[in-house]
């Protein structure tokens, strides 16, 4: 029997605030800029669904990790299916993103942010649009745009199962 194909699930944290306040303000993300193996990128606070944790837990975990900033979900913006191919590299991942729109509060100066995290940067989604070369995945400025337009699910929209939380997997 062959094995059984599996995505990888990822979690990303989608934080917006208004630049120039609200008469007139435009709306802005939190970013992190990170080293990957293609240089310099941009991305959201993102990272893997672990273990023993429900999505809208491993975002904010995720968002503290990489900004060092409190991240307050409100709403799910969506599942997004992305694969990834480099040929050359022997790379062939499909990832299944769950993407979370809120406010992030001021980031804590104390706390070490990931390995990997040069920086965190706010943007607009023009600003977003202006520098695709720059981004980690096409899945930013989707996820960017999603959270501008407004689509966007009620939280419980996702339930995890108590069994998923207890310890060693059983309720």
């Amino acid at each position: 029997m062959a094995e059984r194909w599996k995505p990888n699930v990822t979690v990303a944290a989608v934080a917006g605030r208004l630049r120039g306040g609200a008469a007139g303000g435009v709306r802005e993300y939190l970013l992190v800029e990170e080293e990957t193996a293609e240089g310099l990128r941009l991305n959201n606070p993102a990272g893997h669904l672990d273990p023993g944790e429900a999505p809208v837990e491993a975002a904010v975990r995720e968002a503290l990790e990489e900004t060092g900033c409190a991240f307050v979900p409100d709403r799910l913006l969506g599942l997004y299916l992305t694969r990834i191919r480099r040929v050359a590299a022997g790379i062939d991942v499909t990832y299944l993103r769950i993407a979370f729109a809120g406010e992030a509060g001021p980031p804590d100066p104390a706390r070490r942010l990931d390995a990997g995290i040069v920086r965190t940067i706010w943007m607009t989604v023009d600003e977003l649009r202006a520098c695709p070369s720059r981004h980690r995945s096409h899945l930013l400025l989707r996820c960017v745009e999603d959270a501008e337009a407004g689509r966007c699910l009620p939280l419980d929209a996702i339930y995890t199962d108590p069994t998923v939380l207890a310890p060693g997997g059983a309720p």
